[in-house]
């Protein structure tokens, strides 16, 4: 390999533009360089004059990329639906690959990036930044050891309210599929794609690797009007019997950023980031460790994956890693079909201080997401009348979304 990793940016919109930052503003490594940016849409990226000013070539499409160059090392934050064939074809052409969450949109993709992987030998990396954090990675290892004893049930809660140009910011956010193409694009399935990961994630047997979902229930709603939901609770178990709870929503008044209590047979380990910014361990016997802040060095995942490139380190998190959560999102899907609307008389519009609408909410949301983590329940088993339970979902063989029975 030569002595400069030679980078392909795939993607610099969006969340694309902060991978350029990092990689064109580093000075702290000298081990690689940017060899072209791949983005149909490259001119309106507010990055594309830098791109030019410093001569880095500017292609359309990864086929045209590929016709007269190569690269080592491909980072690709594209939408959704081209997570799938733009890392397959990274690995078909030798090079390594850090795919922007989530790893895909249905199963069958994942699986065939996890074949594609497998017969490259080339590292993919799947950019949960969590996964990357030195916080994580020290819990993980601990609950590998054994140190807390079996894990018995986990919970995640996130209300991160967002507005009417949050769906306007491109042509597929909230969308179910675009062109023929899955996209499943949601609330769990994109901004607090993390937080249902690092459950399947942290119970991994390996480090490379995550716990598998077997069945699920889930309730799926939305307030705005979008293909898909913004609200999602799903009751899920691994293949260890173990419990996960995970309420999520967009269509909230009240923020409450991520907090989870995971427990322990020994501890409970918990993180509430409107506290602090440090996941804690409490021992039945009085004991406490501090794991640190699993949001430090966002970007550890973009020189993880480059030094396993170089023969240096594992990369982490890759696809099998991430695989879990793909077929607990198909799976959610499956549970609930067709997307519940919230009662009309529960929907507020949200305006600004010129009477301007921003987006809109559902009144109490919050609250009766805080209670259903605290209490370990799903909407539906609370008191409230407008609820629409899921069908429980076997997913011990499952391969293929939409399933046949669906």
């Amino acid at each position: 390999m030569k002595d400069l990793i030679s980078v392909l940016l795939v993607g610099i919109g969006g969340y694309g533009k902060n991978y350029f930052d990092e990689l064109a503003n580093n000075r702290n490594r000298s081990d690689y360089q940017i060899a072209a940016v791949v983005d149909p849409y490259a001119e309106k990226s507010p990055k594309i004059k830098e791109v030019r000013g410093r001569g880095i070539p500017v292609f359309s499409k990864m086929e045209d990329f590929y016709q007269e160059h190569t690269a080592d090392y491909v980072c690709i934050s594209s939408p959704i639906q081209f997570h799938a064939s733009q890392t397959v074809m990274a690995l078909d052409n030798g090079a390594g690959v850090i795919c922007e969450k989530p790893l895909s949109a249905t199963v069958q993709e994942g699986r065939k990036m996890l074949e594609a992987e497998r017969e490259s030998d080339r590292p993919v990396g799947i950019a949960y930044q969590w996964s990357f954090s030195q916080a994580i990675q020290l819990l993980k290892k601990d609950i590998i050891a054994g140190v807390f004893g079996k894990p018995l049930r986990l919970k995640t809660l996130v209300s991160w309210p967002r507005d009417i140009e949050y769906y306007k910011r491109n042509n597929w956010a909230g969308k179910k599929r675009d062109s023929g193409q899955w996209i499943l694009d949601s609330v769990a399935n994109n901004a607090t794609a993390h937080y249902l990961h690092n459950m399947f994630y942290v119970l991994g047997k390996e480090i490379e690797k995550s716990a598998w979902p077997v069945k699920l229930r889930a309730e799926l709603y939305r307030a705005n009007d979008i293909d898909n939901y913004d609200t999602a609770a799903v009751r899920v178990f691994t293949e260890q019997g173990v419990e996960l709870l995970y309420l999520a929503t967009h269509a909230s008044q009240e923020k409450i950023n991520p907090r989870f209590s995971y427990e322990f047979e020994q501890a409970i380990i918990y993180f509430d980031q409107d506290k602090d910014y440090q996941i804690k361990a409490e021992f039945k016997d009085g004991r406490n460790k501090v794991y640190g802040d699993p949001f430090a060095d966002k970007f550890n995942k973009i020189w993880t994956v480059l030094d396993a490139i170089k023969g240096e380190g594992s990369y982490l998190c890759g696809v099998e890693a991430a695989l879990p959560h793909v077929i607990c999102v198909n799976g959610m899907q499956e549970s609930l079909p067709e997307i519940s609307n919230f009662p009309d008389e529960l929907i507020e519009q949200d305006r600004d201080e010129d009477g301007r609408e921003r987006g809109v909410y559902v009144k109490g949301l919050s609250k009766l997401f805080l209670d259903c983590y605290n209490n370990w329940q799903l909407p539906d088993e609370t008191e409230v009348y407008w609820t629409e339970p899921g069908k429980e979902v076997d997913l011990t063989a499952y391969e293929y979304f939409p399933s046949i029975s669906n």
